[in-house]
């Protein structure tokens, strides 16, 4: 017996409104626990945005000023090379500079219209032999304030900070959506079996008149992605408030040399999307299989 995708819907609609409660706190639920675990995403996503530059073992960066002479970085390169306590450093250019403030406000094209590489600062990102954090902060203490330098700014305490943060935050944000993404399953298979119930008259009718296991079935499991994806269009609307009003004012332009980075692309934004609404279906599919095929066919 072929089903009509109008049935399908209409039968849904009628399971969904019966257990409209329950409905309610499952859709609420899977919200909850999808914001949960996309907002770990993005968050892991910001911090390693911010502390790209910090790879690599480099402890602290020397910001020159835009309009040093050719004198002065030559003092400062050469204070670098000769230096026994620095094993490596990079240097990055005004242009190179320019292109990774555009990467990193590509979000925000009027910031990037009114800037140019003529003011972007050059750096030389250095790596000590020792990564002791005395013994780093008095070695980059040896470059601030000599002529050219516009500010050094050290990866020991902000950064590493941040990171550890970053860690136990996401540690909290993972396990929590697993828990709460298990206590959705269990909701769902709960409504479908309360629906299940509340229809067995009909479903033993359509038995009777030759309706078939996935006939019956279909509307039911429809309930538990209905559910499911509310739940993720939910969650959508609190990444986004999540992106817009937590993540980006960590983001601000004034502190460039320091957490800049501290955001989350369109691309990075769109992916977690996804991802948060694939799940949201395979939790659905696996509450709602689990219900019609453990107490349908009973």
């Amino acid at each position: 017996m072929a089903i009509s995708p109008l049935y399908a819907l209409r039968e849904t609609g009628i399971n969904l409104w019966r257990n409209i409660l329950l409905s309610t706190a499952t859709i609420l639920t899977i919200g909850v626990s999808l914001l949960m675990f996309g907002a770990f995403f993005l968050f892991d996503y910001a911090v390693a945005n911010a502390t790209q530059r910090w790879e690599g073992g480099i402890e602290f960066v020397v910001w020159m000023n835009p309009e040093a002479t050719p004198e002065q970085n030559a003092n400062i390169l050469d204070a670098i090379t000769t230096s026994p306590e620095i094993r490596d450093y990079e240097y990055v250019d005004q242009n190179a500079a320019y292109e990774e403030f555009k990467e990193i406000f590509s979000d925000t094209p009027e910031l990037i219209e009114v800037v140019t590489p003529e003011a972007m600062p050059p750096s030389y990102r250095v790596v000590p032999v020792d990564p002791d954090a005395d013994v780093v902060e008095e070695l980059a203490g040896q470059f601030d304030g000599r002529p050219g330098v516009k500010t050094v700014v050290s990866a020991n305490d902000t950064i590493r900070g941040i990171q550890d943060l970053a860690d136990r935050a996401g540690l909290f944000l993972f396990i929590g959506s697993f828990v709460l993404l298990g206590a959705a399953t269990l909701l769902i298979l709960t409504n479908i079996v309360s629906a299940i119930r509340n229809r067995g008259q009909e479903i033993e009718i359509m038995k009777v008149v030759g309706a078939t296991n996935w006939f019956i079935r279909i509307p039911f499991m429809l309930e538990g992605v209905a559910q499911a994806v509310t739940g993720a269009l939910l969650s959508w609307a609190g990444l986004w408030a999540f992106d817009r009003y937590v993540i980006e004012e960590f983001s601000d332009p004034d502190g460039l040399e320091l957490l800049a980075g501290f955001q989350v692309s369109d691309n990075e934004f769109f992916t977690t999307s996804i991802l948060v609404l694939a799940i949201a279906i395979v939790v659905s599919i696996v509450g709602s299989l689990v219900a019609v095929t453990r107490y349908l066919d009973a």
